[in-house]
This record gives C-alpha cells, structure tokens and sequence, in this order.
C-alpha cells in the first residue's frame, strides 16, 4: 500500500501524535513504571519517529536525544531534531506536563513542527496558530517544578510576576502558547532538541523566541548544546530582556 505524501508540519504533527499514544499505550500497560517506563519510553517512541523519518524524508539529516549523533547532519540544509520523551521523568511519574517534539530546522531556523502534550490530547503544530488571549495584567512565568532558573526567579521578583512550576520544556513552552503564562525564561543547561520544536510552534502563533541575550536561536550546532531561552509573549519582550541584562551586571 503507498503511502500518503505529506507535508512537513503535517508530518511533525502525525509523528508526534502517534508517538504520543504509543508512549501513552506503553504506561497504560502497568508493566513498567518509573525510570524503567521512562526508558522504555524514549526508545520505543524514538524508534518510531525516526523510521518514519526514513521513510518520508530519506534526505533529510536527523537529530535527536536518543540516538547517536553523527557529522552527516551538518552538511544537511534540512534537518529534523527530536525529542522522543520531553520530560522523561514527569512521563515515569505519569504526571501530564510532558511533550513530544517533531520540528524540521532548514539552514539553522526552527522553520516547522509540532509538540504533542498527550497527557492532554492536544497536538500544537506551527501551520495551525491561534489568536493569543489577553494578557493578565500581572505576568506569569513557567519554571523547572524541581530546578527553577536564578535568572527567571530575579525577573520574577522585578517586574512583579508569579512563579507557575511545571515540568517538561515543551510543556512550559505550551503554557505560553495557549495563554496559561506569558513568560518561559530558562537557563542552565538545555540542548537543541529542548526548544526546536516549541520555537517553532511558538513563533507562528506570534511569540517571541531568542537566547536570554536577545541573539537568535541557531539549530544544527556540531555542539548541540543550547543552555538557554526566552519564549514570551512580544509584549514582554523588551523589559525581560533588560531585566536579564540587569542582573548579569
């Protein structure tokens, strides 16, 4: 049987969805819990995507969390970067704030993709954005529910926000999307595989997306290391960034 050609975003989206509710299959099987369904997790759903990829995209380069890096992907105008399980732990723990993220980067830009929060049943996706509700007039900020960042917790404390814990990046970086917060600044150790799929979906709904210096996000690094972020809503842009500038001084 052929199959059906697709598009990218829609590829991301069908990806992320299934892999979604093939880790969701796997806990409700009651046979793994904790760190043990959480690997099981991330290589049963990396399996999945990346031979999907294979099939729909043999030319593209590939990256992802929980598969070997190689050098091929840099010579690669058009790479995929995956994160199979986002929020590993909070999946073990069968909590909902995980994702699943599927994002095509094109010469360096998080051009396309889709996060899954199936804990949710819900698939954002780039090609679909929504209008972004009224902000409150106190902002929140999405944090790491174990390891908030002293720089998100310094912003907090100046402009007058409200710290709202959660777990995943995706999760945190959805929260934004869909109104929930209006603020995630994250630093201290994330990779491209972190933010590709979020930056992508939070930039077509209208968000603002850089490095917590104001610089671009650049995807397919030979280091894939991306310590870094700020999704926001543009409203805030500016002052978060020159609170960031501040306290750095």
């Amino acid at each position: 049987m052929a199959v059906t050609e697709l598009d990218d975003t829609e590829l991301a989206a069908r990806l992320a969805r299934h892999a979604g509710r093939i880790l969701l299959e796997l806990r409700d099987s009651e046979l793994l819990d904790g760190k043990a369904l959480g690997a099981a997790g991330d290589a049963t759903a990396n399996q999945f995507i990346l031979h999907a990829l294979r099939r729909h995209r043999p030319e593209d380069g590939v990256l992802s969390e929980e598969s070997k890096d190689t050098r091929e992907r840099l010579d690669k105008s058009r790479v995929w970067i995956v994160d199979p399980v986002d929020g590993t732990r909070e999946y073990g723990e069968q909590r909902t704030d995980w994702a699943v993220h599927v994002a095509l980067a094109v010469d360096g830009r998080a051009v396309s993709g889709a996060v899954a929060l199936p804990g949710c049943e819900m698939v954002l996706r780039s090609d679909r954005p929504a209008v972004l509700p009224a902000m409150p007039a106190k902002p929140r900020l999405v944090v790491s529910r174990t390891r908030p960042a002293s720089e998100a917790v310094a912003v907090a404390e100046r402009i007058g926000g409200d710290l709202v814990p959660m777990g995943s990046a995706g999760a945190k970086a959805m929260a934004v999307v869909r109104g929930e917060a209006e603020i995630y600044l994250h630093s201290g150790g994330q990779y491209e595989w972190d933010s590709c799929a979020p930056v992508a979906v939070a930039q077509a709904f209208g968000l603002y997306c850089s490095r917590i210096d104001g610089s671009p996000i650049v995807y397919n690094q030979a280091d894939t290391y991306l310590p870094d972020l700020l999704i926001c809503r543009p409203e805030w842009a500016d002052e978060v960034l020159a609170q960031v500038a501040a306290i750095g001084t």
